[in-house]
């Protein structure tokens, strides 16, 4: 088949496109076609290409990102089975996330005490054909001396194994909401740890600034580049001090990003961090080096309800991820946020990758997205408006000044509230949650979390003083001499905390609708119900009738009646003889002018105990209060507050909900 295209549509000017345009908005101004980020830059309808730019260089043309597989089911002999299906099935790189790590997505991680145990879970892999991500929180220089130690038992040179341990104490400040020992310790710690990684000759990562906790909080994307980066500044700083040589600093530093179904928003800030990071590098005089870039999809934009979706989010994440230069990728099941994924979630999640790679082939060009009007003034907004950021956060003394103010936190709060608040509003509408949800959806499997706290300190860890290689090396023999992870905590522990603020508080974007729907569904009086007494013909409310319908059932309500009836009188009948005890009036305007009041006076001495209108009242808002209209129910209106209130009266008590 061929697409001819008419020779007047193609020569068309732009002038005469933007009188089209404004003869369509009749005389409305063209910025109501614009939109906005959540950090306010404008994003326009329309883009020119631009030829003046350069594809950015990032992951090389014809190089595939690795497909990283996330494994935290916490029998360690379980995650063994796991992890080998994961990479006979198309996995290069393992993200192992320990029982001690402090995520965003949730407590569960492997259970791993002891060398015996770290044996169990690594048992047939051939670590020198993959990459690993090690998360473990507190405890992660003790694990890195663990899998160290591993390595030297199966006689593997370190060398050959790329670890990236993605240490970050200033998103686990901001996360847990404390730090046990000062930086300084800290430093002096990492500094032994790379002291000895580097006279081992190990290919380890030691520090990620890490872009999730922050977006998990509510941060923006400016917002979280500009945290991530100040961050890997800070980390700068710490291997300065230690006097680790600058040739060596890009071999320690990595950085971890989101990304969301904001497709052009994510390709634009995974090209946006290079240059930022280029721009770091320029102002620090020292020589640019490649970013080590891995991108996880959002937890945040995850839902419980109707998770199907969340396979569609998925994809554009992941396609986004890819285009925008990520050097590896974390997609998370579908069912993460319900629980435990089982391996038909996680299968699924690694053929997102699979499938873009090797049937999509998006890694044969480097950069496709170069030129593109809409992403490289996305990009561009982008890095100044992070640029911009990071220099406040710098002025107020780094990152971890930044966080002990306060000042960072309430800044990241305050996106999240007015974020849930266009939730609510449904100005950011989720799909299978605040919009189109089903009350019939089947319950999707998951696996049994049976995380418990660690236990059995076995041998205690002893170890060095010394901040030049002794300490780690030291920690190495006693794990291969029957130490345990349990047994070296104290170590990493203080009674008082060397830093303690007020968290972030990371929540998902479907939450306060999701806590509703499980309200209702556990009803002990049975399904909540309202009645929706359509007015006039069929014509007249069906449109109506349908959004009014989705959007109680946004609350897991469910609509009764609905059907065209040929009186008032029948109508309030059919009232009478269903189990609702509320009802909705829903027709078109045209229809209230002439039957709005009848109709409300009728179904109040019907006994309705509270009666909704589905639309603005507009002048008839005094006829219809008196006739004992009580709520009306409208696009733009705060629906998640409106379903608060109609649970209160149909007696479900309240929950958490109410974020925004």
């Amino acid at each position: 088949m061929t697409l001819n295209i008419p020779q007047n549509f193609l020569s068309q000017s732009e002038d005469a496109w933007l009188a089209a345009v404004d003869r369509a908005l009749k005389g409305a101004p063209r910025t109501k076609l614009h939109g906005k980020t959540d950090e306010g830059i404008d994003i326009a309808p329309l883009y020119n290409r631009r030829a003046d730019v350069e594809p950015r260089k990032a992951r090389a043309a014809q190089q595939p990102w690795t497909v990283f597989q996330r494994i935290d089911i916490p029998d360690a002999a379980s995650a063994n089975r796991q992890v080998h299906e994961d990479l006979e099935g198309g996995a290069d790189g393992l993200e192992l996330i320990f029982e001690t790590a402090e995520t965003t997505e949730g407590s569960s991680g492997v259970r791993v005490n002891s060398l015996a145990d770290m044996e169990t879970l690594l048992d047939g892999v051939y670590l020198d054909l993959i990459k690993l991500r090690i998360s473990a929180g507190y405890a992660g220089n003790g694990f890195l001396a663990m899998f160290i130690a591993y390595l030297e038992k199966k006689a593997v040179d370190p060398a050959r194994v790329e670890i990236n341990l993605g240490n970050d104490p200033a998103s686990r400040l901001a996360s847990s909401g404390r730090l046990n020992l000062p930086l300084e310790e800290h430093w002096a710690r990492f500094g032994d740890a790379i002291n000895a990684l580097e006279q081992m000759g190990a290919n380890s990562c030691c520090f990620g600034a890490d872009g999730r906790v922050w977006h998990g909080g509510g941060a923006g994307a400016a917002e979280e580049l500009a945290c991530t980066m100040a961050t890997n500044i800070a980390y700068m700083r710490a291997l300065s001090s230690r006097e680790i040589p600058v040739a060596n600093w890009q071999n320690h530093l990595s950085v971890v990003l989101t990304a969301d179904a904001d497709q052009i928003g994510t390709i634009a800030k995974a090209r946006a961090v290079r240059r930022i990071w280029a721009s770091i590098l320029d102002a620090c005089g020292l020589p640019q080096t490649p970013l080590k870039l891995h991108m996880q999809t959002s937890f945040r934009m995850l839902t419980d309800v109707d998770p199907w979706v969340n396979l569609l989010r998925n994809t554009v994440a992941t396609f986004a991820a890819g285009i925008g230069g990520a050097d590896g990728i974390t997609v998370l099941p579908h069912t993460r946020s319900i629980g435990l994924p089982d391996g038909f979630a996680r299968r699924l999640a690694r053929n997102t990758q699979s499938i873009l790679l090797e049937e999509s082939q998006l890694h044969m060009v480097a950069d496709p997205s170069a030129g593109s009007g809409a992403i490289e003034t996305r990009t561009e907004a982008l890095v100044s408006s992070a640029w911009a950021r990071l220099q406040e956060i710098e002025a107020e003394g780094g990152i971890f000044d930044a966080l002990a103010s306060g000042t960072l936190i309430e800044k990241i709060s305050s996106a999240a509230r007015q974020r849930n608040l266009d939730v609510a509003r449904r100005k950011r509408p989720i799909t299978g949650v605040s919009e189109f949800p089903s009350l019939d959806e089947k319950p999707v499997a998951i696996l049994e979390d049976q995380s418990i706290e660690l236990e059995g300190l076995g041998a205690a860890v002893e170890v060095s003083d010394s901040a030049t290689g002794e300490r780690f090396r030291s920690m190495c023999t006693a794990f291969a001499n029957g130490a345990t992870i349990a047994g070296l905590l104290p170590l990493a522990m203080s009674d008082t905390p060397a830093y303690s603020i007020a968290p972030l508080r990371r929540m998902r974007l479907a939450e306060p609708f999701e806590q509703l729907r499980d309200r209702a569904d556990t009803n002990a009086g049975g399904p909540p119900q309202i009645f929706l007494a359509c007015l006039g013909p069929l014509a007249q409310f069906t449109a109506r009738a349908s959004w009014v319908s989705n959007a109680f059932a946004a609350g897991g309500i469910h609509s009764l009646g609905g059907e065209a009836m040929d009186s008032l009188e029948d109508l309030t009948e059919a009232f009478k003889v269903s189990d609702a005890r509320i009802a909705c009036l829903v027709s078109s305007d045209s229809v209230y002018q002439d039957q709005a009041v009848d109709a409300a006076k009728a179904f109040k001495a019907a006994g309705a105990e509270h009666l909704y209108l589905a639309g603005k009242p507009g002048d008839l808002e005094a006829g219809l209060q008196a006739a004992g209209v009580d709520t009306y129910i409208y696009a733009g209106g705060n629906l998640l507050e409106l379903l608060q209130e109609l649970h209160s009266r149909l007696g479900m008590a309240p929950g958490e909900e109410a974020l925004a």
